[in-house]
């Protein structure tokens, strides 16, 4: 609340100060109250105090007690008004700051220079862009929301002054010391974007400081190492350089840092440093400008003033020319020596000291410093890594995203089953999570050859080529290409349709000469694992491209330039907070899996949730077996068990029903001929798929072919492949090709159930394989891959694994003692889909979970991913609809759904009544709910090592537990 307070009272003081805001827009403080307290300290103190007040001095938290003790001199002995933090840690500044307040007669100002956000000088702190990524996005609400989180992070570690926004218009792409601090090369568009991170930041209580007044955005020397020189007219700088500063001391901006800066037009002192000048200082910034807040000088010990004059003079010449306070002042006492002898001598009048130390007091009222209290340390942490932060990067970089070409409509990839993608890396830095995230979305290929001719033949394989150059984060590291990536990135392009991803500084594309033959060109602007998962979701359409470019790139690309892409419905990724979910309440998923492993109810297991079309929980837990030698992946994959049925058959089944082949009255007989003269000739279609036919629950078909000593009987089986035992239901064990019809023969003739009630069988979805596979004349493996798998980029979704991947990334389901004999690791658990050559309608298909949110999330838009169709909505409908639940039978077409209140089921008691999904006998589940728009996706070999042990995983309800926790975790 107190924080609160002082914001209002810091704003409706900014108003006060700037005329030209209305004061109705603010809430008015006593203003008695505050000039009381003013004048009440300064009455107090001695010329050496005052003097102090005048100067901040650099700090630094990652430093020795030789220089903690240096600045505890400077507080004690020469009253210094404040300190400005440079490197260290967020707790040992706060500590440090509570340490120098506590010997402060005055409390101090404490700043930083944290233009974007305190991780730009503190480790252990989230990092956001820089401001040329930020002038890439149009959405000044998002820059304000940045601005709040400055905002929020300073106020907590005590700081009061963030030196940002920077209002230099970077018009000089060889800039190096601006660059990707400014927002761009538009008077406009920096303005803009100032004004809403000031905003933000002064909305917290916490002043921001416009930088670096007169302007050194056109600069092409660093004035930390020598003054620079800007050569433009007055005219030209009051138009373009001014134009910010002018919006923003209307709007109410705290405070103005003046640069060290050679500029001709302003003061005809040669070389003379605009920091220096009184010109620029006293008659432009304050009497021309109307400036009234406080002035800081960028930092004295910068080569730009230090050699212009020796530390002290420096210091007095900077306080004659008009500044209020002198930041990073090399000799303190020197520096305060000698203002207090010009004072002494009359060359500065004490009314000029009182102007600047009553000004700094006032501020320091704003602040709330009049009734200082020391910062907590408790929670510091969590408090400036809070998980809207996290959230705010992946907003800020989905809108800053710019795509500057995007010939035949390259991006978003479309028809994927038809690609064949490549990936080439650029640059010496990290491309991990976008290479992770591409591969969420498809299969993608990484390449590499030092051969150039060799690549380039290498790639003639693939439709499409995608390059990313990932050079390291860093604002003033060069982020050049190389001669040899120019010209591999020019052959490869006449070769090959090629994206290229640039995870850097608009700048680093200048000495392309030529884009033509490049389709598709995206400036990602930073090498951040955000900023690169974004990239590749754009990359497939799971969201769009919308930013502009703050800068031009040579004669190729404008300012302003940028193409919107098409959003296609696939699965993106984001945080929990960005889809109205609490990430701190997920993680209680990570106790209960854990804890589930500890207890050996299964040896691994992966869970994902997503929500709003965004996956925004995705881990692996555990190992493959009890051995813990190979730990689980996202990318492993499982035996799904029943899953299959929800997976492979039923969408294969929906859409001959949506091609109007079958009806929900069809009659099995009709459907298949071998039923048309049993006792099962009337079931219908839709008693069938609702597991209302009274047909058996299933049948051990595997028993019947085991000799009197209960092993594979030789009249079955052969050890080796051979040409009529090519069905293969273990590593060294192949059943007869015939016995496939004898499975559907005996379901023929098996007896029905003499009540009609509901009664869950396997036998629903051998009988669909088969009606699957005559009408399409296609195995149903084929089929599924061919109509759903390859378009959905589910590449990872397959029957017998082991003919497409190691099996290394396959965790065991069973130690087999009683028919196999052997590790069941590959080769489907379930007896009847293995002796239907692994293929079955009931199961077979193994998985992983992101996989199997493409399916679910496909469900979810009634039969349309990616911009594709698959069936109609009213088809999904017609499925999702329990016919039978008058007669006590939950189940609808093929979906399993939720269990009657008060009775056991498969999922947790809350999801609401049009959720649907499936459970596996190995331990798996994947449910979704339509009204809260949910995936829910759990995975595991819980039937490792012996499938007949108890169900614990089952009896303890572990996947109905962290169902539990994914609801509890949806705000309200």
């Amino acid at each position: 609340m107190r924080y609160f307070i002082i914001s209002l009272l810091f704003f409706s003081q900014i108003a006060l100060a700037q005329s030209s805001v209305p004061d109705s827009n603010f809430i008015k403080i006593d203003r008695t109250k505050e000039i009381a307290w003013v004048d009440s300290i300064y009455n107090k103190m001695t010329m050496e105090e005052k003097i102090g007040q005048l100067f901040m001095v650099a700090a630094y938290s990652n430093k020795d007690s030789a220089h903690v003790n240096s600045i505890d001199r400077l507080i004690e002995r020469n009253h210094i008004g404040g300190v400005i933090f440079f490197q260290g840690g967020p707790m040992r500044q706060a500590k440090l700051t509570n340490r120098y307040q506590k010997k402060s007669k005055v409390p101090l100002f404490v700043g930083i220079d944290a233009e974007w956000g305190l991780g730009m000088r503190l480790d252990s702190v989230i990092k956001y862009p820089w401001n040329m990524t930020l002038g890439a996005i149009q959405d000044m609400k998002l820059i304000e929301k940045v601005g709040e989180q400055y905002g929020k992070q300073s106020r907590r570690v005590g700081v009061h002054f963030n030196f940002a926004p920077v209002l230099d218009i970077n018009t000089n792409p060889k800039n190096p010391i601006i660059g990707n601090r400014s927002f761009g090369e538009d008077k406009f568009n920096v303005t803009e974007r100032a004004s809403a991170l000031m905003k933000g930041i002064q909305k917290q209580g916490v002043f921001a400081t416009g930088k670096h007044f007169p302007g050194h955005g056109d600069t092409s020397t660093d004035s930390h190492h020598t003054l620079p020189t800007v050569n433009f007219s007055k005219e030209r700088i009051e138009q373009v350089e001014f134009y910010p500063y002018r919006r923003l001391f209307k709007e109410g901006l705290a405070s103005v840092m003046v640069a060290h800066l050679n500029v001709p037009s302003l003061e005809p002192r040669e070389n003379y440093p605009s920091s220096l000048s009184y010109n620029v200082v006293t008659n432009i910034l304050q009497t021309d400008l109307h400036f009234n807040g406080l002035i800081f000088t960028d930092a004295l010990n910068m080569k730009g003033a230090s050699n212009f004059k020796s530390p002290g003079d420096i210091d007095l010449e900077a306080f004659l020319a008009g500044n209020d306070i002198l930041l990073f002042a090399e000799n303190v006492p020197l520096a305060l020596e000698k203002i207090c002898v010009a004072i002494q001598d009359t060359v500065i009048p004490e009314s000029r000291l009182e102007k600047s130390v009553k000004k700094i007091l006032k501020y320091k009222y704003l602040a709330g410093l009049n009734q200082y209290k020391p910062i907590d340390i408790p929670f510091l942490y969590d408090d400036i890594n809070s998980l809207e932060a996290e959230d705010l990067q992946y907003e800020l970089y989905e809108n800053a995203l710019t795509v500057l070409k995007n010939d035949q409509e390259i991006l978003p990839i479309k028809d994927i089953e038809n690609e064949k993608i490549a990936y080439l890396k650029l640059g010496d830095d990290s491309n991990s999570s976008f290479v992770g995230t591409l591969k969420q979305y498809t299969e993608v290929t990484e390449v590499s050859n030092d051969s150039l001719p060799k690549l380039i033949e290498d790639l003639k394989a693939y439709t499409t080529v995608i390059i990313g150059y990932h050079k390291a984060d860093g604002a003033w590291k060069k982020h050049d290409f190389t001669v040899d990536e120019i010209v591999k990135i020019q052959e490869i392009s006449k070769n090959n349709k090629v994206i290229l991803d640039v995870f850097t500084k608009p700048y680093s594309l200048i000495p392309i000469n030529s884009f033509s033959d490049i389709e598709g060109l995206v400036v990602s602007y930073q090498n951040s694992d955000v900023a690169q998962s974004v990239s590749a979701q754009m990359i497939f359409g799971a969201v769009e491209a919308k930013g502009k470019l703050p800068v031009s790139i040579g004669t190729a690309f404008k300012t302003n330039d940028g193409l919107r892409t098409k959003k296609l419905n696939r699965l993106g990724f984001t945080s929990a907070g960005n889809v109205g979910m609490n990430a701190k309440v997920l993680d209680r998923i990570d106790l209960i899996a854990k804890n589930a492993i500890q207890r050996n109810m299964a040896p691994g297991m992966q869970v994902l949730v997503a929500r709003k079309g965004k996956v925004i929980f995705q881990k692996s837990y555990g190992s493959h077996d009890y051995t813990n030698t190979v730990k689980v992946k996202n990318t492993d994959i499982y035996d799904v068990a029943s899953l299959t049925k929800m997976v492979s058959t039923l969408p294969d089944v929906m859409q001959l029903y949506d091609q109007k082949k079958v009806t929900l009255e069809t009659k099995l007989g009709t459907m298949l001929p071998i039923f048309e003269n049993t006792d099962k000739k009337n079931i219908t279609f839709k008693e069938l798929l609702s597991h209302y036919a009274r047909l058996q629950a299933w049948i051990p078909f595997y028993q019947s072919t085991l000799d009197e000593q209960k092993v594979p009987s030789e009249k079955y089986y052969r050890k080796t492949m051979m040409p009529d035992f090519t069905s293969q239901v273990s590593e060294n064990l192949f059943l007869r090709n015939d016995y496939e019809d004898t499975i559907i023969k005996k379901i023929a003739g098996s007896k029905l159930l003499p009540k009609k009630e509901y009664k869950y069988s396997d036998f629903t979805f051998i009988i669909l394989k088969e009606y699957v596979e005559r009408m399409t004349a296609k195995k149903l493996d084929v089929v599924s891959e061919q109509n759903f798998y390859k378009k959905l980029g589910a590449n990872s979704t397959t029957y017998n694994p082991l003919r497409k991947f190691d099996m290394s990334i396959i965790p065991p389901t069973e130690e087999d003692k009683y028919w196999r004999y052997s590790t069941i690791q590959g080769y489907v658990h379930d007896m009847a889909a293995a002796m239907q050559d692994g293929v079955g309608g009931h199961a077979g298909i193994f998985s992983n979970s992101i996989d199997l949110a493409k399916i679910m999330q496909m469900y979810l838009n009634k039969g349309n991913y990616g911009g594709v169709t698959y069936f109609s909505p009213a088809t999904f409908d017609a499925f999702n609809t329990a016919y039978f639940a008058k007669e006590g039978n939950r189940r609808a077409l093929g979906f399993d759904k939720p269990q009657a209140p008060g009775t056991a089921g498969p999922v947790y008691s809350g999801v609401s009544k049009s959720s649907f999904g499936h459970t596996g006998f190995t331990g798996t589940i994947a449910w979704a709910d339509p009204e809260k728009d949910l995936i829910y996706i759990f995975l595991s070999n819980r039937t490792y090592p012996d499938s007949n042990a108890p169900n614990t995983l089952s009896k303890e309800n572990v996947r109905e537990n962290i169902q539990k926790v994914i609801y509890d975790a949806i705000e309200k």
